[in-house]
């Protein structure tokens, strides 16, 4: 199981990426939340030498797929084959109204756009005639001076972002990887997740190494009480506002928490300013500690092993959740 990093706001996204790799990360992501991934990325790629680099996630449904493959196939050569496009659909509110772009069904539209995304790189690397017509994006016309130069590290991997059974199918089917939601846990991995992936692989005859699966997961620790607590504190919030939406609801049901997504939604939709405090207190010992794992600095590596090995391919520590990067070397270390 490989150790991952994310990228957040960086002033110095070159500079931290260089130092998170001779840290003896194996892997940075960045992700679209304040912040455009691709130019993080590009200074990544650019301040290192081994790493792999990756977007967790990009916005599909937000970009052409023509303006994603030139941006892709770029990002690919500027990092010598080390870039990874991970892409995800965002929710309708967000597609609509924050991006004013269409929305529909959302694992139909994504198996059409990674079509679109393959056709339009197997026009320019095999000279392949441009000829792809769907329901919802059409690209049938690529002349020489619009065709990128061939470069040796070809195509980026597509790594799909999926939490419900529809899209994690068809990760198996159709992308090189699988971005788990941080929202998970062992059990759903287990019970929910990875069978609904190997549907996918098993429709298109794949072995299940053909995909890579990726979790940001939780992690409580911290070289004192005062930093473990910050910790928990930290992680307890994000749950709780994951939790509070419909759409992870699942996640809980499975463990029987069904009531306390009730109860986060009903928080969640009021005007109480108080009320997100209110919603992380409701997230107990044993479901924070389900979520994440909770440990000293030294156990965190054994545990991450023992919880998810075998589950998922490559790990991270979701960010924001305040543990400094010295505190998870023994984690580094534990898992290199």
């Amino acid at each position: 199981m490989l150790l991952d990093a994310s990228l957040t706001s960086a002033d110095d996204p070159a500079a931290t990426a260089r130092e998170l790799e001779d840290r003896g990360y194996a892997g940075v992501w960045a992700s679209e939340v304040a912040q455009d991934p691709f130019l993080v990325l590009h200074a990544a790629a650019l301040g290192t030498a081994a790493v792999s680099v990756g977007s967790a996630i990009a916005v599909a449904f937000a970009r052409s797929p023509m303006t994603l493959a030139y941006t892709a196939y770029d990002l690919q050569r500027y990092s010598r084959g080390r870039f990874v496009l991970g892409l995800g659909t965002q929710i309708k509110a967000h597609v609509e109204r924050r991006f004013s772009m269409p929305w529909s069904a959302p694992a139909a539209r994504m198996r059409e756009y990674l079509g679109a995304l393959r056709a339009i790189w197997a026009s320019w690397t095999d000279d392949a005639p441009l000829r792809f017509r769907g329901e919802h994006y059409r690209h049938t016309l690529m002349t020489p001076m619009f065709t990128p130069a061939v470069h040796e590290w070809g195509p980026p991997p597509v790594h799909l972002a999926a939490v419900g059974p529809l899209m994690t199918r068809l990760a198996g089917e159709a992308a090189d990887g699988l971005l788990a939601h941080s929202f998970t846990t062992a059990r759903y991995l287990r019970e929910r997740t990875l069978p609904a992936l190997q549907e996918g692989l098993d429709a298109t005859g794949r072995d299940r190494s053909a995909v890579q699966v990726s979790l940001p997961g939780f992690v409580v620790t911290g070289r004192d009480d005062a930093e473990r607590a910050r910790a928990a504190d930290a992680v307890r919030a994000q749950i709780a506002f994951y939790g509070s939406t419909p759409a992870y609801r699942p996640v809980l049901e499975l463990h029987g928490w069904g009531s306390l997504g009730d109860e986060l939604h009903a928080l969640s939709t009021t005007r109480d300013e108080g009320r997100w405090r209110a919603m992380a207190r409701l997230v107990d010992d044993e479901v924070l500690g389900t979520f994440a794992v909770v440990a000293e600095p030294d156990a965190v590596g054994p545990a991450l092993l023992e919880r998810y090995d075998g589950l998922v391919d490559r790990f991270s520590v979701y960010p924001g959740t305040g543990v400094p990067l010295d505190v998870l070397d023994p984690v580094v270390r534990a898992l290199a």
